[in-house]
């Protein structure tokens, strides 16, 4: 078991802004650029679309504000995540990780999935979804890549995802995270250690499962020579409405 009392290293992995080419954020209005823009941070921006042409997280988020005609403090008010934050995410400077689109999702009252697909179908039943290799949307952060399937479906009671392992360590995560509901991972590939709060890790090889509370804190690392894959099930997405 991993000591509750003593927090792991945290890791500085947000970029950091520099003085030339910043823009002056006044709050006052939706469409605001933060200092973490990548032209300010004398980076190209990330293109606008994914692969398929259609507009991606940061742009989302973005529309998603604006619609509400809310400044970045407001969204921070709204959703519990730091306007530093939310700035770095709409300008493709920070890919932000699942309890954080939790947060985002539930404090603008959105379907998690709106997030990434806008061709959701809400037929109360009767409904299916086929997601052929490949054609999830993908969401990489510093420890994991996301494939998110069936998004063309809202308001679904799981979030199932396809997930390859990259972090190595539990450091890689700076802390444990935490949000609603349940999950539940099946090995498709590798072998990982599931390190949860008040239990000791257990290493999981191909074939195995794990389910867990979702409150309680947890990481997952990949111990194998090349990255795991898992199939990763969520619950507790908010509802909308």
């Amino acid at each position: 078991m991993l000591p509750t009392s003593s927090k792991p290293r945290r890791r500085v992995t947000e970029p950091q802004g520099t003085k030339r080419g910043r823009r002056r954020m006044t709050g006052s209005s939706p469409d605001e650029a933060g200092p973490e823009s990548p032209e300010a941070l004398g980076r190209s921006p990330r293109p606008q679309t994914d692969g398929s042409g259609r507009p991606n997280l940061a742009m989302r988020l973005r529309s998603m504000r604006a619609a509400r005609n809310w400044t970045l403090e407001e969204a921070s008010h709204h959703t519990g995540v730091s306007r530093s934050t939310l700035s770095k995410i709409e300008n493709g400077a920070m890919s932000p990780t699942f309890d954080i689109l939790y947060k985002i999702s539930v404090g603008m009252n959105l379907d998690l999935v709106e997030l990434f697909d806008t061709r959701q179908t809400a037929a109360p039943f009767g409904r299916r979804s086929v997601t052929r290799r490949g054609e999830g949307r993908l969401h990489e952060t510093e420890t994991y890549v996301h494939e998110l399937i069936a998004t063309d479906l809202a308001h679904k009671k799981l979030l199932p995802f396809r997930t390859r392992i990259k972090a190595r360590e539990f450091e890689a995560f700076g802390d444990w995270i935490r949000h609603e509901g349940e999950e539940v991972l099946f090995v498709l590939s590798g072998s990982i250690k599931v390190f949860t709060e008040f239990y000791s890790p257990v290493v999981l090889m191909v074939g195995d499962s794990i389910y867990f509370d979702s409150k309680m804190g947890h990481a997952i690392i990949s111990v194998s020579k090349k990255d795991a894959v898992v199939l990763w099930v969520c619950t507790g997405v908010p509802e909308v409405g």
